[in-house]
């Protein structure tokens, strides 16, 4: 039955895709193609067919996609380690010390809500512009910002979930707060955890498209997005920010799989829900 549901599940998002593309082929061709300046290159108006993108995509091919995407998934992959072990550690760090939790609560919603334009100057005056191919620090940090909350948050709610009755065990026979987090805690959220660490995935791509735009940067997804904005190339300004939605969704896909294969205890939790 479950492999039924799969399919079933499969198809509706291949069924979805392929209306989007169809809605999209749609506007492109009738209603919305004169809306806006028409692409410096000839492509038509604001909203060109898939067609055209997917063409501009394959004439631009790896030597323009290649260093693009390579260094801003570098950057991303820094900030998201860096996040979310900073992240982890302070969760852990409450179930050990309950007074730091109003402290890390408050701190992770400010990093949610804080303006990316509010510090991204301030982050610029304080990291100094990477050389050209370099990973940019700003960048770094934004994706880094961008995946604590998430993860602080699945980690807090999978520590909190653990069975009652075990952590009084292992305090009935003389256990600590501590020996409570490694023992029971930490085993009972790897669920929420992963979940967690999923969604982090897309959001730390896009922190790190974020930090780019303000980092001063010359390579990367940002500057080549704002590079194809700025020359009207209209094609190229879709293919790209494609390019960058499928490789946010790889992202969470290859996590989804790693945490599948690591931890398959808690993917079958999940289904037999």
């Amino acid at each position: 039955m479950s492999r039924w549901r799969r399919a079933g599940a499969g198809g509706r998002v291949a069924a979805g895709a392929v209306g989007v593309v169809a809605i999209w082929w749609l506007l492109a061709a009738t209603v919305l193609r004169n809306v806006g300046a028409a692409s410096a290159d000839g492509g038509g108006g604001s909203i060109p067919t898939p067609a055209r993108v997917l063409s501009t995509a394959i004439t631009d091919g790896f030597s323009f996609y290649g260093p693009n995407v390579s260094l801003t998934l570098r950057e991303a992959a820094l900030g998201y380690v860096f996040g979310n072990l900073i992240a982890i550690a302070l969760a852990a760090a409450v179930m050990v010390i309950r007074q730091l939790e109003g402290v890390v609560s408050q701190f992770a919603v400010v990093t949610y809500c804080i303006p990316i334009v509010a510090i991204g100057p301030i982050l610029r005056i304080l990291i100094d512009p990477p050389q050209s191919g370099e990973v940019a620090g700003t960048a770094v940090f934004l994706a880094g910002m961008l995946v604590f909350f998430t993860t602080v948050v699945g980690a807090l709610l999978g520590l909190k979930a653990a069975d009652k009755a075990a952590l009084d065990l292992v305090a009935a026979y003389g256990g600590s707060r501590w020996q409570q987090l490694v023992k029971v805690r930490l085993i009972a959220a790897i669920p929420s955890l992963l979940t967690a660490l999923k969604v982090a995935a897309p959001s730390a791509f896009l922190g790190a498209v974020l930090g780019e735009y303000l980092g001063g940067v010359d390579v990367g997804v940002g500057p080549a997005l704002i590079n194809a904005q700025q020359t009207l190339q209209i094609p190229r300004t879709w293919g790209i920010a494609l390019v960058a939605g499928l490789v946010s969704l790889a992202g969470y896909l290859i996590v989804a799989l790693i945490g599948r294969f690591a931890a398959p205890w808690a993917a079958g939790a999940k289904e037999g829900r």
